[in-house]
């Protein structure tokens, strides 16, 4: 099944499941910038909402507030016993600390798993396991090899494989090309989140029946990209666009879902 085929397939049983609730799940989205990426998240996440029964509401602050007021906001928000769950959609102006904002988000309403003492999974790395879980994908004693070591991808990823006993190593911007090619050819699963338009290319060797998990997202005058070249010759390759985006998407549901059953049983 393709990414989008189980993408709509999950939704409508998510839809099916909230259809006879008198009281709805109640999401927000905090924004604090006009970056053209971050729009398209927003405005995917409030379609999803809005296609599955949840009310969802988009508080949309100028890029001047202050980091003062911005914690103001989510204290208020943390107190909200009507909201069951909300965001803080990243990037934020380099004047406000990204880390401070994530920890001011009670753990109770974090829908991005992003505290460290929530019981969510951040979503991307979440929304891969739940798809390869999908398709069937055995990922015991698999050789899992993570390209990008970011707190909200590359770390949890490599925790999530580890918590399905692959054998998982993390490389990033600094492991020499030798060193990279060996563990590439080596992988049986490759998830790469490391920012860089085609970084993976041919230029490498590739086990037949390997999976890549294109996390990377970049855009130029011919469109959207990952950072996978298409059409590798693999197993099993997420595109871009149409992809890990969407099982992210999927997964931020998921996690205000389960924030609602938590706050209503």
């Amino acid at each position: 099944m393709t990414i989008k085929e189980y993408f709509a397939s999950r939704k409508q049983e998510i839809r099916d499941s909230l259809f006879s609730l008198e009281v709805k799940p109640h999401f927000v989205v905090v924004q604090v910038n006009d970056d053209p990426a971050s729009n398209a998240y927003v405005k995917g996440k409030l379609k999803d909402s809005a296609e599955l029964g949840i009310t969802a509401e988009l508080i949309k602050l100028p890029e001047s507030t202050s980091e003062e007021k911005l914690l103001s906001l989510i204290k208020k928000l943390n107190k909200n016993q009507e909201i069951d769950g909300f965001i803080v959609q990243m990037p934020l102006p380099r004047h406000i600390d990204q880390q401070k904002i994530k920890l001011a988000i009670s753990p109770e309403k974090d829908v991005d798993g992003f505290h460290p003492l929530s019981s969510l999974n951040p979503c991307t790395p979440q929304g891969i396991i739940n798809y390869l879980h999908h398709e069937g994908i055995v990922l015991q004693s698999k050789n899992a090899l993570v390209i990008g070591r970011s707190e909200i991808v590359g770390k949890p990823m490599a925790k999530l494989l580890l918590a399905e006993n692959c054998n998982v190593t993390t490389v990033h911007s600094k492991t020499l090309r030798e060193d990279m090619e060996r563990y590439v050819a080596n992988a049986d699963i490759i998830v790469v989140a490391i920012g860089r338009q085609g970084f993976l290319d041919e230029s490498f060797t590739y086990k037949k029946d390997a999976i890549i998990v294109d996390v990377g997202i970049s855009r130029d005058e011919n469109g959207l990209h990952g950072d996978a070249v298409p059409n590798l010759p693999v197993g099993l390759q997420t595109p871009v666009p149409g992809g890990v985006g969407l099982l992210t998407r999927l997964a931020l549901m998921e996690n205000l879902i389960k924030i609602y059953e938590r706050n209503h049983n």
